[in-house]
């Protein structure tokens, strides 16, 4: 490998929703850093199945299930 090309790879705090700190690797901030997650595993639809209502902001939910009522969505 060369050197010098790859950048700094340290351990900062990662924030969840819920206010839990874990500690990951990362090429992110500087050592000691603090990320504060919008998003994360606990409560994304992707990972908890799903359960998660979609927010209809301006209408576009309702247009596409208006649309394409018949095929079964």
């Amino acid at each position: 490998m060369k050197k010098d090309i790859h950048p700094d790879y340290h351990v900062i705090d990662v924030k969840m929703t819920d206010g839990t700190i874990v500690q990951m690797k990362s090429t992110w901030g500087s050592e000691g850093d603090t990320l504060s997650l919008d998003i994360d595993p606990s409560v994304h639809p992707a990972w908890t199945g799903g359960g998660a209502r979609l927010m209809d902001t301006g209408g576009r939910v309702t247009k596409f299930k208006k649309k394409y009522e018949g095929l079964g969505f």
